[in-house]
């Protein structure tokens, strides 16, 4: 990689949000599922869970704009496998959903770890859902429709939790833990090497402070002897 290549990933990096996600529920029309993983990758969202059933996520790249290289969107047959974990992990569950007491979306503290719930256009948050979210959010309408379309609530709740945590600081030093940055620091800038390993079940070779694969060549004749290290579970 060129340093300027390095430099621009380590800054996205730096800036990459773990506490703040997006749960999409059964919102299956992939171009918006697509369109909110750019906006995600836009604010600093590493994480996208996606409870799709038994469809596969496949990314419209015109929409994405590459943003699914970036972004790790990770598929749920049912809601409770995805709200459940965020939950013991002490994140706020905020559903985009109209009902009595829905809060003004700019009225929450998105500066808590916070999963942003979103349903899909016509069916809109399943029953299931709601009985696990902390409070319902709501973006003023000034029109005749009645709601955005998912992907554009998406960016405009994820615009407002970036400005919150931009004033707060959050974006100001990294906040990833250091495994999860030196994984995809590799995985953003060595692609190849990265399905080349994933297919073999090989541990990630280490990276010099250059970014580039230390000592390739010995790497490379451990792996044609059989002798590198393996993924650890």
């Amino acid at each position: 990689m060129t340093p300027q290549r390095i430099a621009k990933l380590r800054s996205v990096l730096d800036r990459r949000q773990p506490d703040l996600t997006v749960v999409t529920d059964f919102v299956n029309k992939q171009r918006n599922l697509s369109a909110i993983v750019r906006s995600c990758d836009a604010v600093g969202v590493q994480d996208l869970h996606a409870v799709i059933g038994d469809e596969d996520y496949v990314a419209f790249r015109g929409t994405a704009m590459g943003s699914h290289d970036w972004v790790t969107v990770r598929n749920y047959r049912q809601p409770a496998q995805a709200l459940t974990p965020l939950q013991q992990r002490g994140f706020q569950l905020l559903a985009a959903h109209l009902e009595p007491g829905a809060m003004d979306y700019r009225d929450v503290d998105y500066t808590l770890p916070t999963a942003i719930v979103l349903g899909a256009e016509r069916r809109g948050i399943s029953a299931g859902v709601l009985a696990h979210v902390d409070q319902c959010i709501t973006i003023p309408m000034m029109g005749m429709v009645a709601s955005y379309n998912v992907s554009v609530a998406a960016g405009i709740i994820l615009a407002e939790a970036q400005s919150q945590r931009e004033r707060a600081g959050y974006y100001e030093r990294p906040r990833l833990d250091a495994a999860a940055y030196e994984r995809l620091l590799f995985e953003w800038g060595h692609p190849a090497v990265r399905d080349f390993c994933r297919q073999r079940g090989l541990a990630y070779p280490p990276l010099n402070a250059q970014g580039e694969i230390d000592n390739p060549s010995r790497w490379y004749e451990q792996v044609r002897r059989g002798q590198a290290p393996m993924e650890t579970k």
